[in-house]
């Protein structure tokens, strides 16, 4: 009867709990707090432990790869990307020639692919050439026939260059007359500047070299005439250029003067006025045609 009629509430214990323990009410709160503390900080350190991720621990982890290494050293030639850095641009195209001249088809690769060569580009071939010329000549007095034997090599060098490059820039392989023109002029300026050798025997090379210059300027004269009656020589002063290169060669370019004449001769003080009407008249037809500086046909075809 005391018990039910007692002040304080009865204290139930919870179903999770058991009976038989009695909680700890002793204990202090501060210390409570600490426990509480300590343990959420453990919980967290091991929640967001790289370690204990699932996602980073299923995933491989990259390593560099490391070049293997042989612990032998023997002898080997060089790869052929670095022995390539060694050639410089001389042995380059002579490996490249001996390629070509043992796969002719490789060769016509290289003729077919390659850029056209520019008028400057093939002048400083030329004046290497010239270069070395000059460089063989002996220094003091020399008698001819000494000279000539030092100089003979890279002078039959020199013309055959000439000989070899002059064919890229005439009409039909070139289609521009000023471009043509640009390379004759050129190249004429280093034919001046040949030896001129004491006996006539040692001048075949110059003399040679003049002839084959001068049938050049008078194929390419004789195609730049055919448009507009050879105004674009005039306009060019290419008549004037190629008077000076012929008094410079003792009168040796008398081709190439013949064939200016017949281009560009009607606009000379000397013209007579019949042929000058004809020809103006002629460059008035292709004005009003509108064929003037078309280009012409070269060839049979």
């Amino acid at each position: 009867m005391n018990v039910l009629l007692s002040s304080q509430p009865p204290v139930f214990p919870h179903h999770h709990e058991n009976p038989r323990l009695s909680p700890q009410r002793s204990a202090s709160p501060l210390l409570s707090m600490a426990n509480r503390k300590r343990k959420a900080d453990d919980d967290g350190d091991e929640t967001m432990s790289p370690l204990s991720s699932p996602a980073i621990s299923a995933r491989p982890l990259a390593r560099p790869s490391k070049k293997v290494r042989s612990n032998e050293l023997t002898g080997r030639p060089l790869a052929l990307p670095r022995l390539l850095e060694t050639l410089d641009a001389s042995q380059l195209r002579m490996v490249l020639e001996r390629i070509c001249d043992h796969h002719p088809d490789i060769g016509q690769e290289v003729v077919s692919g390659a850029p056209r060569p520019s008028v400057s580009s093939s002048l400083n071939v030329l004046r290497d050439y010239h270069n070395k010329l000059k460089e063989a000549v002996p220094y003091g007095e020399s008698s001819p026939e000494y000279t000539y034997y030092r100089v003979k090599e890279p002078l039959v060098a020199l013309i055959d260059a000439l000989s070899d490059f002059t064919p890229q820039y005439l009409p039909p392989t070139e289609t521009q007359p000023t471009t043509s023109l640009q390379f004759l002029d050129g190249a004429t300026k280093l034919i001046h500047e040949l030896p001129d050798w004491e006996p006539q025997a040692y001048r075949h090379h110059k003399e040679t070299a003049y002839d084959d210059i001068s049938r050049a300027w008078a194929l390419v004269i004789t195609e730049a005439g055919k448009r507009g009656g050879g105004f674009n020589l005039h306009t060019g002063r290419w008549d004037q250029t190629l008077a000076q290169h012929n008094e410079q060669s003792g009168g040796r370019l008398g081709t190439a003067m013949s064939a200016m004449a017949n281009s560009v001769g009607w606009m000379g003080p000397g013209a007579n006025a019949q042929g000058n009407s004809s020809e103006q008249h002629s460059i008035l037809n292709q004005l009003m045609s509108g064929a003037y500086g078309s280009p012409v046909r070269v060839g049979p075809w």
